[in-house]
């Protein structure tokens, strides 16, 4: 058993504890396709969330708030070092992160000498973007529906290098991982020297063949970035095995984690070619990840909460947890889908997308859409609108503290708002 079997192990077995014996040895048997759609299981978990009543939040996508055993452990954090003051960062600072990144290291799959921790996903891919060693007609491959900061980011380097930034347009529901693996591969030229690729779109969900795409374009020796912010902790993966160069995520997303956590992946070989955004009199090793990880002096205790939000993530079950995500996305968008005037900017293949989905009404800007939801109906989602992607409606993330019966809410304001317009 390796180690993170292990602590998938160790962690299942304290679920008991989490919900009660009694409750456990209803479901402790069940697979996870099943244990989806056991309300009482999860009914127990959202227990472990302090929910407001003003409003049906249905955007963990931004951020997603901490279970309550988390909270109170990341409050001591905060009690800890304020107690133990400067004594504390320069004693025992340095070796606690590092065994917090090494915990890290053990969910994504990945050696700990490949993975620092950032404070999101923006800062670790602008470390990537800013680490090349540009020349003027260098070229990068993206898309539209990437992240608009990632997208800015490259525009400036253009301002600043000289390089071209190519552009592709995703299918909102392909038809097959061909479709999309072309569309990249036809952007790529010999001038290429980066592909970034989402591996779940931020604004539709929609999860990206990302092994098929960075095996493409590394026989075409380009590296590939891929953006996994949304991804991490939220499907079951292993980051090595999606065959990108470089990998960064937020854990204040899926993860539970306190705001302002994320990490950066490196494959050992790229390390050395990056340049460092912050200089470090102590980094003297061009192949070590953390001349990538000068934070200077910050808030310490928010990368020490990251074990604990680890062990309740473990507590439920990666598997457990992706089943449950799915399972409500597709129960609301399998009620709307076809509605007239509904549109749907999410694909229809329920394997091609998780727990985010996007919807528009024909003829309702997604901000009006938005703000409708949230001032007739009490529901807190995020408007989308973008023309160059062809993307206009609201994005709606469930996490596993929502209930069935708060997106039948979700779907009987959708079906009056299409049906007024």
């Amino acid at each position: 058993m390796n180690k993170r079997e292990f602590l998938c192990t160790s962690a299942g077995a304290t679920l008991g504890v989490l919900l009660g014996d009694t409750v456990w040895a209803r479901f402790a048997d069940l697979p996870p396709s099943q244990l989806a759609r056991e309300e009482d299981f999860w009914a127990a978990i959202r227990a472990s969330y302090r929910l407001t009543p003003d409003y049906i939040n249905l955007e963990s996508g931004y951020y997603t708030i901490q279970a309550t055993p988390v909270l109170e452990a990341f409050i001591e954090k905060v009690r800890e070092i304020n107690y133990q003051g400067s004594y504390y960062l320069r004693t025992t600072q340095v070796p606690d992160k590092a065994a917090a990144r090494d915990t890290v290291a053990v969910l994504a799959g990945c050696a700990p000498n490949e993975l620092c921790i950032t404070r999101n996903t923006t800062e670790s891919i602008d470390t990537v973007i800013n680490g090349y060693d540009w020349k003027a007609g260098d070229e990068v491959v993206l898309s539209e529906s990437d992240y608009p900061h990632m997208i800015a980011q490259f525009k400036l380097i253009a301002r600043r290098y000289g390089i071209v930034n190519r552009m592709v347009v995703l299918p909102l529901d392909p038809k097959s991982d061909d479709e999309i693996v072309s569309l990249y591969a036809r952007t790529i030229t010999p001038r290429t020297r980066l592909l970034m690729i989402s591996h779940m779109v931020n604004v539709t969900g929609q999860i990206l063949p990302v092994r098929k795409i960075a095996d493409m374009t590394h026989s075409r020796n380009v590296d590939v970035l891929i953006d996994g912010a949304h991804a991490f902790a939220h499907i079951d993966f292993r980051i090595p095995d999606l065959g990108g160069d470089y990998y960064a995520a937020s854990l204040h997303k899926w993860l539970g984690c306190p705001l302002g956590t994320g990490i950066l992946h490196v494959r050992r070989d790229k390390i050395a070619k990056l340049w460092p955004t912050f200089a470090d009199w102590r980094m003297t090793d061009d192949a070590d990840i953390m001349k990538l990880n000068h934070t200077g002096t910050h808030p310490v205790h928010t990368d020490l909460a990251i074990g604990s939000a680890i062990a309740f993530h473990e507590t439920i079950g990666i598997q457990r947890k992706e089943a449950r995500l799915r399972h409500l996305q597709t129960y609301w968008t399998s009620q709307v889908r076809g509605i007239p005037g509904v549109i749907m900017n999410t694909p229809s293949d329920a394997a091609r997308t998780c727990a985010i989905a996007n919807v528009g009404v024909k003829g309702v800007k997604a901000t009006d859409l938005a703000q409708v939801l949230l001032d007739k109906y009490r529901i807190w989602t995020n408007a989308v609108d973008n023309d160059a992607a062809g993307i206009h409606g609201v994005r709606v993330t469930p996490n596993i503290f929502i209930m069935p019966g708060e997106l039948d809410t979700l779907v009987k304001a959708i079906r009056q708002i299409a049906r007024a317009a």
